[in-house]
């Protein structure tokens, strides 16, 4: 789609301004024509424009909606209507009841009114996945049971009969999330022994800056090295020679049915000053989100802080597609900015490399431990994870 940013103009900005005036994060310059015009040049007002100002312009006004509806939803805040700020646009200018919601296999629909509709089946106690505004297969079986329940066509569809019956019901389950219930019980299931363990390791980005992939891909190499010496079983999402876009990270992911999902790269910003660590796990406007990918999150996060003393830039919660369509508890590690110097020296060393595998992994271990027999932060080493873990060699 066309990239829309400050100064733009044209029926493109017209779409993305009405978006942000329905969401109230814009004033309908319609209604204020009169007082905006005169400050335009005077070409733009005349008759043969294919656009109207100042509803078709890409102002301050319009720029400062535009982050803070990106702040508000979890994306990268740049004031750039890309894809995923358009899409996160449209997605939210649905309301539940606006259109028939039904399950698509090949383009699922996505909404904020798919997400109500999960949250309401929620907290009926028939939908027990994240409430991340796709309606997929959950989504479908979910509302089928809640339909075949209450005398209804069990056609999975939620058209204004369904509509009708959801909204004469209250609420049946109340005090947490039937999937952080669901996600917690798996961890805690399958033991504290990284023996047996799945992961998925997928390094790089979709525009790496420099040295920023070979850093990245030898950073995954010493992770791999160290969670094969523990008995796990890992993956790459791709070879060194592509540098796949998000979506196709994401098919990969679903199909090596693992356990968890380690996305490792570096921060970008203009401001070579910005550095430091950070760390991301799914998490909606909605209050759902990934009760294990924020607990990984977190102890990765204080690992590497603990042990390399980089600058610590804490945990978020974000609805990036990585994040949001992946069927397994996934952690984006941004481990340091490429575009600041010191981040960038300490990432060319070997040894600081060595040491943020070593924290990841042991940041697992704590995640399987589940507070069991654990160490202080940045204390618990390798060596002592390979005897816990009973692997000799």
């Amino acid at each position: 789609m066309q990239v829309l940013r400050l100064g733009d103009h044209g029926s493109a900005v017209a779409e993305i301004r009405a978006l942000l005036a329905g969401r109230g994060l814009l004033v309908d310059a319609s209604a204020s024509n009169g007082s905006h015009a005169s400050s335009l040049p005077a070409q733009t007002s005349s008759a043969q424009s294919p656009w109207s100002p100042p509803d078709a312009v890409f102002d301050e006004a319009c720029d400062r909606a535009v982050r803070a509806f990106q702040q508000e939803r979890g994306l990268i805040v740049d004031g750039i209507v890309g894809y995923a700020t358009y899409t996160a646009l449209r997605e939210a200018s649905y309301r539940l009841g606006a259109r028939i919601l039904l399950y698509r296999l090949a383009a699922p629909m996505t909404g904020d009114d798919v997400a109500t509709l999960q949250s309401r089946l929620q907290n009926l106690g028939y939908y027990h996945g994240l409430v991340d505004g796709i309606f997929g297969d959950v989504t479908h079986t979910a509302l089928g049971s809640y339909q075949t329940e209450y005398g209804l066509q069990s056609d999975g569809i939620c058209g204004p009969s369904t509509l009708r019956s959801l909204e004469r019901l209250g609420t049946r389950v109340t005090g947490g999330s039937p999937h952080a219930i669901r996600e917690e019980e798996y961890v805690r299931k399958s033991g504290p022994q990284l023996t047996g363990k799945r992961i998925l390791i997928d390094p790089g980005d979709e525009a790496p800056i420099g040295d920023e992939n070979a850093i990245l891909w030898d950073l995954a190499a010493r992770l791999e090295g160290r969670m094969s010496a523990a008995g796990m079983e890992t993956f790459l999402s791709h070879d060194a020679k592509t540098v796949p876009t998000d979506d196709d990270r994401i098919r990969v992911a679903n199909l090596a049915d693992v356990d968890l999902m380690i996305s490792l790269r570096t921060g970008h910003y203009a401001n070579e000053k910005a550095n430091g660590v950070a760390g991301f796990y799914f998490g909606t406007t909605h209050g759902s989100y990934s009760t294990i990918g924020r607990n990984l999150a977190g102890y990765i996060q204080r690992e590497i802080v603990a042990r390399t003393g980089m600058l610590d830039c804490r945990t978020h919660a974000r609805t990036w597609n990585i994040l949001r369509s992946t069927r397994m508890p996934v952690v984006v590690i941004e481990a340091g900015y490429i575009t600041n110097t010191r981040d960038a020296d300490a990432l060319s060393n070997p040894d600081v490399r060595d040491t943020i595998a070593e924290a990841v992994l042991v940041a697992v271990k704590r995640l399987y431990l589940m507070g069991e027999n654990d160490r202080p932060t940045g204390t618990y080493t390798f060596a002592e994870l390979l005897e816990a873990e009973h692997v000799t060699g």
